[in-house]
């Protein structure tokens, strides 16, 4: 079977602390949450989830069946500590309580795909070989936090990638949020910082922001705004968008309808706690209440 999309990375298990101190325990990670908004686009994607074997229940929060996911081995899953501190979310400690091991190009199936995205939490998550390796079989897609997000002893701080110039140019689709964007060019204006990281050989960018988020191709610089009603469901916020993006670029729609559809699909992901569980149907309807 073609898959559309090859999500990569590892899952985890996610402890949020509420900044009222509810605390809410799941899955998490990129590759998780990435894996429902691309269905919710009605593309076809496999997940190569990195966990321990003996967290293999995990798998079973993806909902989907043993021909659609697989498990990469690590000693160790990755185990993920959320605390916000205000009512919007927009700012929390992280922490990591245990990182899994690196996705090896060894480890990657031999199932076709058009896009392997690598859906990170951490650096060295990623090996640069694996990079390299996936460029060979088909379009390449990242998250840069994969990239900038550091375990130092727990603690989760963000460094510049210093072999960006270097492998940017093998990224088709490169996402990050606006801090991370900052932290990879200087500059706090997002449509310059697409522009640069266009510059320096990505080839289609997707900027995330809690107000909007931005996509740029190296032709225009596409906004659409978030809509959501409430933030109960922030945990996965770029991990949804950027997986209803993809699905749709890879079913063959514009930069702006996928962006359209991303913006609206995480909208309505962040008005409920856990991935987006959106038909393609309900997310054009949620669009169509805010035209």
């Amino acid at each position: 079977m073609n898959h559309d999309i090859m999500l990569i990375g590892p899952a985890c298990r996610d402890e949020n602390i509420d900044y009222d101190g509810t605390v809410v325990r799941g899955v998490g990670g990129a590759v998780f949450f990435c894996s429902f908004a691309v269905r919710a686009a009605e593309a076809d994607v496999f997940s190569a989830v990195k966990i321990n074997a003996e967290d293999a229940d995990i798998t079973d929060a993806f909902e989907t069946d043993a021909g659609h996911i697989c498990i990469l081995p690590s000693e160790k899953t990755t185990l993920m500590r959320n605390t916000y501190t205000t009512p919007t979310r927009e700012t929390r400690k992280a922490e990591c309580l245990a990182q899994s091991d690196p996705v090896l190009p060894s480890e990657i199936p031999d199932v076709p795909a058009g896009i392997f995205h690598l859906a990170g939490l951490l650096y060295g998550d990623f090996p640069p070989e694996l990079i390299t390796a996936l460029a060979k079989k088909g379009k390449v897609s990242a998250d840069i936090q994969g990239f900038l997000r550091h375990n130092e002893n727990g603690a989760m701080n963000f460094h510049d990638w210093d072999r960006k110039r270097e492998f940017l140019p093998y990224f088709d689709f490169l996402k990050t949020d606006a801090a991370e964007a900052k932290i990879l060019t200087g500059t706090e204006n997002r449509a310059e910082a697409a522009r640069m990281l266009y510059d320096w050989g990505a080839k289609e960018i997707v900027i995330t922001h809690n107000t909007e988020v931005l996509a740029y191709d190296g032709e225009k610089i596409y906004t659409c705004p978030i809509t959501a009603r409430n933030l109960s469901g922030r945990t996965g916020r770029g991990d949804t968008t950027m997986g209803a993006y993809l699905g749709c670029r890879a079913k063959g729609l514009s930069v702006q309808e996928s962006l359209q559809f991303a913006t609206a699909c995480v909208s309505l992901k962040m008005e409920k706690p856990g991935p987006v569980r959106a038909s393609r149907a309900e997310v054009y309807a949620y669009m169509k209440e805010f035209e």
